[in-house]
Protein backbone atom coordinates (compact mmCIF):
# COMPACT_ATOMS: atom_id res chain seq x y z
CA UNK A 1 0.00 0.00 0.00
CA UNK A 2 1.11 3.65 -0.60
CA UNK A 3 1.48 5.95 2.51
CA UNK A 4 2.91 8.44 1.14
CA UNK A 5 4.99 9.43 3.68
CA UNK A 6 7.89 12.13 4.48
CA UNK A 7 11.33 10.68 5.45
CA UNK A 8 10.99 12.21 8.65
CA UNK A 9 7.75 10.07 9.18
CA UNK A 10 8.85 6.91 7.50
CA UNK A 11 11.62 7.42 10.26
CA UNK A 12 9.64 8.11 13.21
CA UNK A 13 8.00 4.70 12.16
CA UNK A 14 10.94 3.11 11.69
CA UNK A 15 12.47 3.67 15.25
CA UNK A 16 9.13 3.25 17.17
CA UNK A 17 8.89 0.33 15.53
CA UNK A 18 12.63 -0.88 16.91
CA UNK A 19 12.06 0.29 20.12
CA UNK A 20 9.01 -2.44 20.13
CA UNK A 21 11.60 -4.81 19.01
CA UNK A 22 14.23 -3.67 21.89
CA UNK A 23 11.82 -4.93 24.29
CA UNK A 24 12.17 -8.60 23.25
CA UNK A 25 15.32 -8.76 22.74
CA UNK A 26 17.96 -10.05 25.18
CA UNK A 27 19.27 -7.91 28.05
CA UNK A 28 22.95 -7.07 26.34
CA UNK A 29 21.55 -6.57 23.09
CA UNK A 30 18.45 -4.28 24.53
CA UNK A 31 20.24 -1.49 25.81
CA UNK A 32 22.04 -0.08 23.22
CA UNK A 33 19.38 -0.53 20.51
CA UNK A 34 16.73 0.55 22.50
CA UNK A 35 19.14 3.85 23.03
CA UNK A 36 19.71 4.13 19.19
CA UNK A 37 16.04 4.13 18.35
CA UNK A 38 15.11 6.42 21.03
CA UNK A 39 17.78 8.58 19.37
CA UNK A 40 16.29 8.53 16.21
CA UNK A 41 12.71 8.83 17.23
CA UNK A 42 13.07 12.52 19.13
CA UNK A 43 15.21 13.37 15.81
CA UNK A 44 12.47 12.43 13.54
CA UNK A 45 10.02 13.75 15.86
CA UNK A 46 11.64 16.78 16.39
CA UNK A 47 11.95 17.20 12.54
CA UNK A 48 7.93 16.51 12.24
CA UNK A 49 6.93 19.33 14.62
CA UNK A 50 8.97 21.50 13.33
CA UNK A 51 7.79 20.76 9.69
CA UNK A 52 4.37 20.10 10.81
CA UNK A 53 3.24 17.02 12.45
CA UNK A 54 0.08 15.57 10.85
CA UNK A 55 -2.59 13.93 12.80
CA UNK A 56 -1.62 10.21 12.20
CA UNK A 57 1.48 10.31 13.34
CA UNK A 58 0.29 11.35 16.72
CA UNK A 59 -0.52 7.70 17.99
CA UNK A 60 3.24 6.84 17.05
CA UNK A 61 4.95 9.25 18.95
CA UNK A 62 2.27 8.51 21.99
CA UNK A 63 3.69 4.58 21.54
CA UNK A 64 7.29 6.13 21.59
CA UNK A 65 6.61 7.65 24.77
CA UNK A 66 4.80 4.93 25.96
CA UNK A 67 7.43 2.90 24.99
CA UNK A 68 10.33 5.30 26.44
CA UNK A 69 9.01 5.27 30.01
CA UNK A 70 9.27 1.50 30.08
CA UNK A 71 13.41 1.44 28.81
CA UNK A 72 14.66 4.54 30.99
CA UNK A 73 14.23 5.55 34.37
CA UNK A 74 12.63 8.82 34.68
CA UNK A 75 13.72 10.67 37.66
CA UNK A 76 10.85 12.98 39.11
CA UNK A 77 12.79 13.09 42.18
CA UNK A 78 14.20 10.25 44.57
CA UNK A 79 14.31 7.54 43.64
CA UNK A 80 14.02 7.20 40.14
CA UNK A 81 10.25 6.02 38.37
CA UNK A 82 10.59 3.41 36.31
CA UNK A 83 6.85 1.73 34.61
CA UNK A 84 6.49 -1.76 36.55
CA UNK A 85 7.41 -4.96 34.86
CA UNK A 86 3.42 -6.33 35.11
CA UNK A 87 2.90 -3.14 32.28
CA UNK A 88 5.29 -4.34 30.46
CA UNK A 89 3.52 -7.20 27.79
CA UNK A 90 0.42 -4.94 27.59
CA UNK A 91 1.71 -1.53 27.46
CA UNK A 92 4.26 -3.51 24.35
CA UNK A 93 1.30 -4.70 22.83
CA UNK A 94 -0.53 -1.43 23.39
CA UNK A 95 2.54 0.37 21.50
CA UNK A 96 2.33 -1.82 18.79
CA UNK A 97 -1.29 -1.47 18.55
CA UNK A 98 -0.48 2.93 18.34
CA UNK A 99 1.86 1.90 15.35
CA UNK A 100 -0.23 0.52 13.47
CA UNK A 101 -3.25 2.82 13.86
CA UNK A 102 -0.97 5.37 12.63
CA UNK A 103 0.03 3.38 9.74
CA UNK A 104 -3.88 2.96 8.92
CA UNK A 105 -4.04 6.28 9.43
CA UNK A 106 -1.87 7.18 7.03
CA UNK A 107 -2.96 5.18 4.15
CA UNK A 108 -6.18 6.06 5.17
CA UNK A 109 -5.72 9.41 4.05
CA UNK A 110 -2.81 10.54 2.64
CA UNK A 111 -1.59 13.66 1.02
CA UNK A 112 -2.26 13.18 -1.96
CA UNK A 113 0.35 12.73 -4.77
CA UNK A 114 -1.26 13.70 -8.27
CA UNK A 115 -0.19 11.99 -11.06
CA UNK A 116 2.50 13.24 -13.65
CA UNK A 117 -0.22 14.43 -16.59
CA UNK A 118 0.47 12.43 -19.81
CA UNK A 119 0.87 15.57 -22.72
CA UNK A 120 3.56 17.09 -24.33
CA UNK A 121 2.78 20.49 -22.55
CA UNK A 122 3.81 21.26 -18.96
CA UNK A 123 0.99 22.98 -16.80
CA UNK A 124 0.40 26.68 -15.82
CA UNK A 125 -2.77 27.75 -13.27
CA UNK A 126 -3.93 31.08 -12.82
CA UNK A 127 -6.56 32.28 -10.84
CA UNK A 128 -9.43 34.91 -11.68
CA UNK A 129 -12.29 36.60 -10.24
CA UNK A 130 -14.74 38.31 -12.34
CA UNK A 131 -17.89 39.97 -10.77
CA UNK A 132 -21.29 40.21 -13.41
CA UNK A 133 -22.34 43.76 -13.16
CA UNK A 134 -25.63 42.89 -14.98
CA UNK A 135 -26.47 39.82 -12.15
CA UNK A 136 -27.51 40.78 -8.69
CA UNK A 137 -26.35 38.20 -6.10
CA UNK A 138 -29.24 35.93 -5.69
CA UNK A 139 -28.49 34.17 -2.39
CA UNK A 140 -28.03 37.87 -0.56
CA UNK A 141 -30.94 40.74 0.15
CA UNK A 142 -28.64 43.54 -0.65
CA UNK A 143 -29.68 45.40 -3.73
CA UNK A 144 -26.27 46.51 -4.94
CA UNK A 145 -24.71 43.12 -4.83
CA UNK A 146 -23.62 41.54 -7.69
CA UNK A 147 -23.27 37.84 -8.44
CA UNK A 148 -18.83 37.19 -8.29
CA UNK A 149 -17.28 34.05 -9.55
CA UNK A 150 -13.48 32.75 -9.17
CA UNK A 151 -12.31 30.81 -11.68
CA UNK A 152 -9.09 28.98 -11.98
CA UNK A 153 -7.28 28.37 -15.25
CA UNK A 154 -5.10 25.53 -15.94
CA UNK A 155 -3.51 25.66 -19.60
CA UNK A 156 -0.58 24.19 -21.97
CA UNK A 157 2.75 25.97 -20.27
CA UNK A 158 6.02 26.53 -21.75
CA UNK A 159 8.70 23.96 -21.15
CA UNK A 160 10.93 26.23 -18.84
CA UNK A 161 7.89 25.75 -16.08
CA UNK A 162 8.96 22.13 -15.89
CA UNK A 163 10.91 21.76 -12.40
CA UNK A 164 9.41 25.42 -10.71
CA UNK A 165 7.92 25.11 -7.70
CA UNK A 166 4.31 23.65 -7.77
CA UNK A 167 0.72 25.44 -7.18
CA UNK A 168 -1.00 24.42 -4.08
CA UNK A 169 -3.86 21.86 -3.70
CA UNK A 170 -7.44 23.83 -2.69
CA UNK A 171 -6.15 27.24 -3.07
CA UNK A 172 -3.69 30.15 -4.28
CA UNK A 173 -2.06 29.70 -0.14
CA UNK A 174 -1.52 27.78 2.39
CA UNK A 175 -4.13 29.95 4.28
CA UNK A 176 -6.75 29.51 1.94
CA UNK A 177 -5.94 25.80 1.51
CA UNK A 178 -6.92 25.58 4.88
CA UNK A 179 -9.92 27.24 5.01
CA UNK A 180 -11.23 25.36 2.12
CA UNK A 181 -10.27 21.70 3.22
CA UNK A 182 -11.30 22.80 6.71
CA UNK A 183 -15.28 23.92 5.28
CA UNK A 184 -15.39 20.68 2.95
CA UNK A 185 -14.85 18.74 6.12
CA UNK A 186 -17.67 20.35 7.66
CA UNK A 187 -19.94 20.28 4.75
CA UNK A 188 -19.14 16.41 4.60
CA UNK A 189 -20.35 16.52 8.36
CA UNK A 190 -16.31 14.64 9.09
CA UNK A 191 -13.91 16.30 11.74
CA UNK A 192 -11.88 19.14 10.05
CA UNK A 193 -8.57 17.45 11.09
CA UNK A 194 -9.12 14.82 8.53
CA UNK A 195 -8.72 16.32 5.40
CA UNK A 196 -5.15 18.15 6.36
CA UNK A 197 -3.72 16.04 4.07
CA UNK A 198 -5.64 17.39 0.98
CA UNK A 199 -4.04 21.15 2.09
CA UNK A 200 -0.69 20.14 2.53
CA UNK A 201 -0.60 18.90 -1.51
CA UNK A 202 0.66 19.94 -3.85
CA UNK A 203 -0.05 19.75 -7.83
CA UNK A 204 1.49 19.18 -10.91
CA UNK A 205 0.64 22.71 -12.23
CA UNK A 206 2.91 25.83 -12.05
CA UNK A 207 1.58 29.17 -10.86
CA UNK A 208 1.69 32.49 -13.50
CA UNK A 209 3.92 29.49 -15.42
CA UNK A 210 4.41 31.44 -19.38
CA UNK A 211 1.73 30.42 -21.88
CA UNK A 212 2.99 27.78 -24.17
CA UNK A 213 4.98 29.31 -27.84
CA UNK A 214 3.24 26.42 -29.71
CA UNK A 215 -0.28 24.69 -30.23
CA UNK A 216 -2.04 28.03 -31.61
CA UNK A 217 -5.34 28.95 -30.33
CA UNK A 218 -5.97 26.14 -27.44
CA UNK A 219 -10.28 24.92 -27.23
CA UNK A 220 -11.45 25.84 -24.05
CA UNK A 221 -13.57 23.37 -21.31
CA UNK A 222 -15.31 25.00 -18.46
CA UNK A 223 -16.24 23.26 -15.63
CA UNK A 224 -18.85 23.32 -12.54
CA UNK A 225 -17.64 21.13 -9.27
CA UNK A 226 -20.44 19.23 -7.39
CA UNK A 227 -22.82 20.06 -4.65
CA UNK A 228 -20.93 22.22 -1.95
CA UNK A 229 -17.75 21.36 -3.99
CA UNK A 230 -14.71 23.57 -5.03
CA UNK A 231 -12.91 24.88 -8.35
CA UNK A 232 -10.34 22.10 -7.64
CA UNK A 233 -11.83 18.82 -6.72
CA UNK A 234 -10.75 17.74 -10.59
CA UNK A 235 -7.26 19.17 -10.65
CA UNK A 236 -5.99 15.96 -11.71
CA UNK A 237 -8.67 15.87 -14.56
CA UNK A 238 -8.05 19.35 -15.88
CA UNK A 239 -3.98 18.96 -15.67
CA UNK A 240 -4.23 16.22 -17.80
CA UNK A 241 -6.50 17.93 -20.51
CA UNK A 242 -3.97 21.06 -20.27
CA UNK A 243 -1.51 18.56 -21.08
CA UNK A 244 -3.39 17.87 -23.98
CA UNK A 245 -3.87 21.11 -25.68
CA UNK A 246 -6.93 22.54 -23.60
CA UNK A 247 -7.81 25.26 -21.35
CA UNK A 248 -9.62 24.13 -18.34
CA UNK A 249 -11.43 26.68 -16.62
CA UNK A 250 -12.92 25.63 -12.88
CA UNK A 251 -15.34 27.56 -11.33
CA UNK A 252 -16.67 28.32 -7.41
CA UNK A 253 -20.12 29.33 -7.21
CA UNK A 254 -20.22 31.21 -4.45
CA UNK A 255 -22.68 30.61 -1.42
CA UNK A 256 -22.89 26.89 -3.13
CA UNK A 257 -19.10 25.75 -3.48
CA UNK A 258 -18.13 24.64 0.66
CA UNK A 259 -16.25 27.87 0.60
CA UNK A 260 -14.51 30.45 -1.58
CA UNK A 261 -12.07 32.97 -0.67
CA UNK A 262 -12.02 36.00 -2.38
CA UNK A 263 -9.24 38.23 -3.45
CA UNK A 264 -10.20 40.76 -0.58
CA UNK A 265 -9.70 38.09 2.06
CA UNK A 266 -13.60 37.51 2.19
CA UNK A 267 -14.59 33.81 2.68
CA UNK A 268 -18.46 33.17 1.84
CA UNK A 269 -19.11 29.75 2.59
CA UNK A 270 -22.06 27.41 1.48
CA UNK A 271 -25.93 28.19 2.54
CA UNK A 272 -26.52 24.62 0.38
CA UNK A 273 -29.02 22.49 2.71
CA UNK A 274 -31.17 19.96 2.54
CA UNK A 275 -34.98 20.05 3.71
CA UNK A 276 -35.29 16.82 3.74
CA UNK A 277 -38.63 17.11 1.50
CA UNK A 278 -38.27 15.80 -1.80
CA UNK A 279 -40.31 18.43 -4.03
CA UNK A 280 -38.47 20.92 -2.27
CA UNK A 281 -35.33 19.63 -2.37
CA UNK A 282 -35.78 18.96 -5.71
CA UNK A 283 -36.75 22.27 -6.52
CA UNK A 284 -33.80 23.95 -4.45
CA UNK A 285 -31.70 21.97 -6.89
CA UNK A 286 -33.20 23.19 -9.77
CA UNK A 287 -32.53 26.55 -8.26
CA UNK A 288 -29.30 26.24 -7.64
CA UNK A 289 -28.49 24.07 -11.30
CA UNK A 290 -30.06 27.81 -13.26
CA UNK A 291 -27.21 30.16 -11.08
CA UNK A 292 -24.46 27.80 -12.31
CA UNK A 293 -25.67 27.62 -15.71
CA UNK A 294 -25.93 31.22 -15.74
CA UNK A 295 -22.21 31.53 -13.83
CA UNK A 296 -21.13 29.34 -16.72
CA UNK A 297 -22.07 31.44 -19.91
CA UNK A 298 -21.03 34.29 -18.18
CA UNK A 299 -17.26 33.00 -18.10
CA UNK A 300 -17.03 32.05 -20.96
CA UNK A 301 -17.82 35.96 -22.33
CA UNK A 302 -14.95 36.44 -19.91
CA UNK A 303 -12.95 34.13 -21.21
CA UNK A 304 -14.13 35.76 -24.86
CA UNK A 305 -12.78 39.00 -23.39
CA UNK A 306 -9.89 37.80 -21.97
CA UNK A 307 -8.71 36.34 -25.39
CA UNK A 308 -9.56 40.09 -27.23
CA UNK A 309 -6.94 41.26 -24.09
CA UNK A 310 -10.04 42.99 -22.53
CA UNK A 311 -9.72 41.38 -19.45
CA UNK A 312 -6.02 41.20 -17.83
CA UNK A 313 -4.72 37.74 -17.30
CA UNK A 314 -2.60 35.31 -19.03
CA UNK A 315 -3.63 33.73 -22.65
CA UNK A 316 -4.48 36.99 -24.60
CA UNK A 317 -5.04 35.75 -28.60
CA UNK A 318 -4.57 31.83 -27.34
CA UNK A 319 -8.51 30.93 -26.51
CA UNK A 320 -11.08 29.45 -29.21
CA UNK A 321 -14.03 30.27 -27.67
CA UNK A 322 -15.63 29.17 -30.51
CA UNK A 323 -14.13 25.30 -29.78
CA UNK A 324 -15.72 25.03 -26.07
CA UNK A 325 -16.98 22.52 -23.82
CA UNK A 326 -19.23 22.94 -21.04
CA UNK A 327 -18.51 19.83 -18.21
CA UNK A 328 -19.20 18.99 -14.66
CA UNK A 329 -19.95 17.13 -11.91
CA UNK A 330 -23.03 15.93 -10.15
CA UNK A 331 -24.90 18.96 -9.81
CA UNK A 332 -22.33 20.67 -11.66
CA UNK A 333 -23.20 17.87 -14.74
CA UNK A 334 -27.01 19.07 -14.70
CA UNK A 335 -25.51 23.03 -14.62
CA UNK A 336 -23.68 21.73 -17.77
CA UNK A 337 -26.51 20.16 -19.59
CA UNK A 338 -28.74 23.43 -18.75
CA UNK A 339 -25.61 25.78 -20.01
CA UNK A 340 -25.70 23.68 -23.30
CA UNK A 341 -29.31 24.41 -23.78
CA UNK A 342 -29.29 27.98 -23.05
CA UNK A 343 -26.23 28.76 -24.81
CA UNK A 344 -25.62 27.84 -28.19
CA UNK A 345 -21.79 28.97 -27.93
CA UNK A 346 -21.05 25.70 -26.22
CA UNK A 347 -20.17 23.16 -28.67
CA UNK A 348 -20.14 19.77 -26.76
CA UNK A 349 -21.22 18.58 -23.00
CA UNK A 350 -19.39 16.61 -20.31
CA UNK A 351 -21.72 15.43 -17.68
CA UNK A 352 -19.83 13.89 -14.86
CA UNK A 353 -22.37 11.54 -12.74
CA UNK A 354 -24.81 14.28 -12.51
CA UNK A 355 -28.66 13.73 -12.50
CA UNK A 356 -30.62 16.75 -14.69
CA UNK A 357 -32.02 19.20 -12.29
CA UNK A 358 -34.12 21.07 -15.59
CA UNK A 359 -38.03 21.30 -14.34
CA UNK A 360 -38.44 22.16 -18.22
CA UNK A 361 -36.24 19.65 -20.54
CA UNK A 362 -36.31 20.95 -24.38
CA UNK A 363 -33.87 20.14 -27.07
CA UNK A 364 -30.53 21.02 -27.49
CA UNK A 365 -27.94 20.40 -30.28
CA UNK A 366 -24.73 19.52 -28.83
CA UNK A 367 -23.74 16.14 -28.09
CA UNK A 368 -23.13 14.89 -24.73
CA UNK A 369 -20.93 12.59 -22.80
CA UNK A 370 -22.34 11.03 -20.11
CA UNK A 371 -20.11 9.30 -17.28
CA UNK A 372 -22.45 7.61 -14.26
CA UNK A 373 -21.04 5.38 -11.74
CA UNK A 374 -23.45 1.78 -11.92
CA UNK A 375 -26.73 2.75 -10.43
CA UNK A 376 -29.10 0.69 -8.58
CA UNK A 377 -32.55 1.45 -9.62
CA UNK A 378 -33.64 0.55 -6.42
CA UNK A 379 -31.93 2.88 -4.73
CA UNK A 380 -32.16 5.53 -7.02
CA UNK A 381 -34.88 4.80 -9.43
CA UNK A 382 -35.37 8.60 -11.38
CA UNK A 383 -31.70 9.31 -12.34
CA UNK A 384 -30.79 7.16 -14.83
CA UNK A 385 -34.44 7.81 -16.72
CA UNK A 386 -33.88 11.26 -16.54
CA UNK A 387 -30.72 11.07 -17.77
CA UNK A 388 -31.59 9.42 -20.79
CA UNK A 389 -34.85 11.96 -21.54
CA UNK A 390 -32.39 14.60 -21.54
CA UNK A 391 -29.95 12.46 -24.02
CA UNK A 392 -32.55 11.53 -25.90
CA UNK A 393 -33.95 15.62 -26.42
CA UNK A 394 -30.18 16.27 -28.38
CA UNK A 395 -30.29 16.35 -32.10
CA UNK A 396 -26.17 15.29 -31.83
CA UNK A 397 -25.38 11.56 -31.16
CA UNK A 398 -24.43 11.13 -27.74
CA UNK A 399 -23.25 8.70 -25.10
CA UNK A 400 -23.87 7.63 -21.95
CA UNK A 401 -20.80 5.23 -20.15
CA UNK A 402 -21.42 3.67 -17.20
CA UNK A 403 -18.12 2.49 -15.87
CA UNK A 404 -17.77 -0.83 -13.43
CA UNK A 405 -16.05 -0.17 -10.37
CA UNK A 406 -16.68 3.73 -10.07
CA UNK A 407 -18.56 4.76 -7.10
CA UNK A 408 -19.93 9.02 -7.63
CA UNK A 409 -16.55 10.56 -6.37
CA UNK A 410 -14.56 8.24 -8.77
CA UNK A 411 -14.46 11.29 -11.14
CA UNK A 412 -13.19 13.43 -8.97
CA UNK A 413 -9.80 13.84 -7.23
CA UNK A 414 -11.53 12.49 -4.15
CA UNK A 415 -9.91 8.54 -4.45
CA UNK A 416 -6.09 10.42 -3.98
CA UNK A 417 -7.40 11.50 -0.13
CA UNK A 418 -10.04 9.87 0.94
CA UNK A 419 -9.92 6.05 1.96
CA UNK A 420 -10.24 3.04 -0.81
CA UNK A 421 -13.26 2.27 0.35
CA UNK A 422 -15.47 0.92 -2.94
CA UNK A 423 -18.89 2.48 -1.24
CA UNK A 424 -16.45 5.41 -0.96
CA UNK A 425 -14.34 6.23 -3.75
CA UNK A 426 -14.51 2.98 -5.64
CA UNK A 427 -12.58 -0.07 -6.28
CA UNK A 428 -10.25 1.02 -9.58
CA UNK A 429 -7.71 2.44 -6.54
CA UNK A 430 -6.07 5.67 -6.01
CA UNK A 431 -5.46 7.06 -9.67
CA UNK A 432 -7.31 4.76 -12.01
CA UNK A 433 -9.90 6.61 -11.75
CA UNK A 434 -8.85 9.47 -12.25
CA UNK A 435 -7.17 8.20 -15.62
CA UNK A 436 -10.30 7.15 -16.61
CA UNK A 437 -12.10 10.26 -16.28
CA UNK A 438 -9.73 12.19 -18.29
CA UNK A 439 -9.09 9.44 -21.23
CA UNK A 440 -12.89 9.34 -22.03
CA UNK A 441 -12.97 12.82 -21.65
CA UNK A 442 -10.03 13.61 -23.87
CA UNK A 443 -11.50 11.41 -26.44
CA UNK A 444 -14.20 13.07 -26.22
CA UNK A 445 -12.72 16.61 -26.82
CA UNK A 446 -11.07 15.14 -29.42
CA UNK A 447 -13.58 14.28 -31.63
CA UNK A 448 -16.37 17.20 -31.08
CA UNK A 449 -14.01 20.02 -30.72
CA UNK A 450 -11.15 18.99 -32.90
CA UNK A 451 -12.59 16.88 -35.18
CA UNK A 452 -10.51 13.99 -34.51
CA UNK A 453 -11.61 11.28 -37.49
CA UNK A 454 -12.45 7.66 -36.44
CA UNK A 455 -15.21 6.15 -34.46
CA UNK A 456 -15.80 7.55 -30.85
CA UNK A 457 -17.83 4.93 -29.67
CA UNK A 458 -15.00 2.40 -30.42
CA UNK A 459 -12.78 4.55 -28.24
CA UNK A 460 -14.99 5.14 -25.37
CA UNK A 461 -16.33 1.35 -25.39
CA UNK A 462 -13.53 0.07 -23.92
CA UNK A 463 -14.05 1.56 -20.68
CA UNK A 464 -17.15 0.32 -19.68
CA UNK A 465 -20.75 -0.03 -20.69
CA UNK A 466 -21.61 2.50 -23.18
CA UNK A 467 -25.15 3.07 -25.04
CA UNK A 468 -25.37 6.18 -28.26
CA UNK A 469 -27.92 8.05 -28.46
CA UNK A 470 -28.31 8.52 -32.10
CA UNK A 471 -30.49 10.93 -33.01
CA UNK A 472 -30.93 10.68 -36.43
CA UNK A 473 -31.85 6.90 -36.20
CA UNK A 474 -33.20 6.64 -32.58
CA UNK A 475 -31.17 3.59 -32.17
CA UNK A 476 -29.26 3.27 -28.91
CA UNK A 477 -26.55 0.37 -28.52
CA UNK A 478 -25.06 -1.15 -25.90
CA UNK A 479 -21.35 -2.03 -26.40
Amino acid sequence: MTLGMSFPEIVVVLGTALLVVARRLPSPARRPLTTGAAAVVLLSATALVVSGLRWQFVPVLAGAAILLSFSFPVRLGRPAWRAPRWLALPGWTACAGLIAVGLVAAWAFPVPDFPEPSGRFPVGTHVLEWTDPARPEPATPAPDDRRTVVVQLWYPAQGSATGTARSQYLGRTAREARVVSRAAADYLGVPGFLLDGASTARTRSVPGAAVAGEGGRFPVVLFSPGLGGVRTQNTAWAEELASLGYVVAALDHPYDSAAVVLADGRTIRTRVAATGDEREDERRAAGWTAVRADDLGFVLTQLGRLDRGELAGPLTGRLDTARAAVTGHSIGGAAALLAARQDTRFAAVINLDGAPHDPEPRSFHQPVLALTHPVDPADNPTYIPRLTQVLDLSTATSYRLTVPGTSHLTFTDAPLYLPPVPALAGSLGRTDGLRLTAATSAAFLDATLRGKPGDLAARLSPYGDLTVHNADSGVRSGG
